[in-house]
């Protein structure tokens, strides 16, 4: 990494987390793995869920209900697959530790229990609604029904894994009521929210009244939005040293992610994620971020796009990501005399209209080694001239390919700025060539 690199790299963590101390524990991003530290520690005891041929769904769920009762710490619930119908309210309220987590988990993870509601009147489980939820691990089940599928209340070091939510009337997992720090949600599979508001997530809350910070939101398959507004993953102001990564969001009916700023809490790391078919931008971030080696295509408005919403548009660095759409590339509207703007080593591809376009200006904006196809409004210097899609392996405009390695001869190789080049790619390879635009690296010697 080149000293300018290095520089960039450690002024967004210093701003990240500016109390940080030698001895403290490390940044989401920097852990090198998307697993709480208590991830592998042993049961002391496993208590199993029967599920009974002999009685209703609903008699099943009330035995479900009451084991989750009796769980305390280091007790590991093994639910056994079937329908659960859960009809009173279900808050859990569970309070593990560092040393004895509580796990509920499928008894066998091919075939994870169903568990629903007859109904909309309640969500299906509150976490932590009554008092703190800590050290509580949710995995392999099914979730389906209910008002909002998961609502997380007063949560820290909770984790929700490999776990399946769908058709909840108002939504997936909503985070919005409490402040919530250190969740772990990874590797789930959000899908069919067409009515309500019919976000998949919902982290935090409008003009920073609830925030999440330190927690890892990862490798999640999130499609299938709409209702009345129908955003992949909403990250709210004010939430802070939240990292964003590898998650497959796609045809949502507003933005496949979208992030506003931190307040000056520090910066949130998105990256590695595929967005494509998206009714709106199909990536949005307001500010304090680093936005890096994603692959966003298709969007009906821009493919990405930066304003002023609940805070100020500043500190947001958008490297080496790849943005190939119809309409608008990028569309910077708020850059303009702002504080750490970077927009470097990007690939964006626009097939009708402007690739970059800074509608206020572009002063005191580094724009650097991107390649483009498509028009540049309001800033000179920083980019150079593609080929078309022949760039790519495999691309399509409507995100139907998404192969964005570059082919070989690609305007893309040789064109990016190393200074700015990110140390690893798309797929999380190191880049040994680092002077490739775009999401993923070409190492070809």
């Amino acid at each position: 990494m080149t000293l300018t690199s290095r520089v960039l790299t450690i002024s967004l963590l210093a701003m990240a987390c500016p109390n940080l101390q030698a001895g403290d524990a490390p940044l989401p991003w920097q852990r090198g793995t998307y697993d709480p530290d208590w991830a592998e520690v042993a049961p002391r005891q496993t208590k199993r869920v029967t599920y009974n041929l002999a009685v209703s769904e609903t008699a099943n769920g009330e035995s479900l209900l009451r084991a989750f009762a009796t769980l305390v710490p280091g007790d590991r619930l093994e639910v056994e697959a079937g329908r659960y119908v859960i009809a009173p309210k279900a808050s859990l309220n569970l309070q593990g530790s560092a040393n004895a987590p509580i796990w509920i988990v499928a008894a066998d993870p091919d075939h994870p229990p169903v568990i629903t509601r007859p109904d909309a009147r309640q969500n299906l489980l509150n976490v932590g609604e009554n008092k703190p939820c800590r050290y509580l691990a949710l995995q392999n089940l099914e979730l389906t029904g209910g008002s909002v599928i998961i609502r997380f209340y007063d949560c820290a070091n909770v984790w929700l894994d490999r776990c399946e939510l769908h058709h909840g009337q108002h939504g997936g997992i909503t985070v919005n009521s409490r402040d919530t720090s250190f969740m772990y949600i990874t590797r789930n599979h959000l899908h069919d929210f067409p009515s309500g508001t019919g976000e998949a997530m919902y982290l935090g809350a409008n003009n920073s009244k609830v925030r999440m910070s330190y927690s890892v939101i990862a490798a999640n398959h999130v499609h299938d939005c709409g209702g009345d507004q129908g955003d992949g993953i909403e990250l709210k102001q004010g939430s802070f040293n939240n990292w964003l990564v590898e998650n497959h969001i796609h045809d949502t009916h507003y933005p496949c992610l979208i992030a506003y700023g931190t307040d000056g809490k520090g910066v949130n790391v998105i990256e590695r994620n595929v967005c494509y078919r998206s009714g709106d931008n199909t990536m949005q971030v307001q500010g304090e971020a680093i936005v890096r080696d994603n692959v966003i295509m298709a969007g009906r408005g821009a493919g990405f796009a930066s304003t002023d919403h609940q805070g100020k548009t500043r500190m947001l660095h958008v490297v080496n990501n790849t943005i190939i759409t119809a309409g608008r590339g990028v569309n910077l509207s708020s850059w303009n005399g702002r504080e750490g703007m970077v927009l470097a080593n990007n690939a964006i591809y626009s097939r009708d209209e402007a690739a970059v376009r800074f509608p206020n200006g572009a002063a005191g904006v580094t724009v650097r080694g991107n390649v483009v196809l498509g028009a540049v409004q309001g800033v000179s210097g920083g980019t150079t001239n593609g080929r078309g899609l022949e760039d790519f392996v495999s691309v399509a405009w409507d995100g139907s390919r998404r192969d964005v390695t570059p082919a070989r001869g690609s305007a893309l190789i040789g064109r990016a700025d190393p200074e700015f080049t990110t140390p690893t790619d798309l797929h999380g390879t190191p880049r040994t060539r680092r002077t490739t635009a775009g999401a993923v690296a070409d190492n070809e010697p």
